[in-house]
């Protein structure tokens, strides 16, 4: 294989020296192909679009950031207070429902203990034939219906 040179010289290449320029000219090559991260690529790619857009891109993400972080901080604050509020509010009212709910238990126990099986069933809510419950009142003589005429 003969290689034209710089005149009329004709340098003949040796197996030795076709494998030296062939290593060269693989190491090379070798030094191109360099692996890059997306991150690089991505910096890369911004050189094609003008400043005026890199900038308002920028400026995009660095709001769209700061508005999660400050949704995440407010969400965290309000579940706080509501969480607080409630165990303040809430709880104290349904422990007074449980107590009343018990003592009402435990009445009707001790009634059940000192009259009968049947007669915690029974209490109050059976009134004599004739008599109201109380509480209500009777309605006035005007509402009242009209006495039996004799016939």
């Amino acid at each position: 294989m003969e290689i034209a040179g710089a005149g009329d010289q004709n340098l003949e290449l040796t197996g030795d020296m076709l494998k030296e320029l062939s290593n060269a000219i693989e190491e090379d090559d070798d030094d191109e192909d360099f692996d890059e991260t997306l991150v690089e690529r991505l910096i890369g790619l911004t050189e094609m679009f003008p400043g005026p857009i890199r900038n308002a891109v920028s400026k995009t993400t660095s709001f769209s950031w700061k508005a999660v972080q400050w949704g995440f901080s407010f969400s965290k604050s309000a579940f706080w207070v509501a969480m607080s509020a409630s165990t303040i509010l809430v709880l104290p009212v349904m422990f007074e429902n449980e107590r009343a709910q018990m003592l009402d238990q435990q009445k009707q126990q001790e009634k059940q203990i000192l009259l009968g099986p049947h007669s915690a069933m029974s209490g109050t809510g059976m009134y004599n034939p004739g008599m109201m419950p109380p509480g209500m009142v009777p309605p006035p003589p005007s509402m009242a219906p009209p006495p039996p005429t004799p016939s």
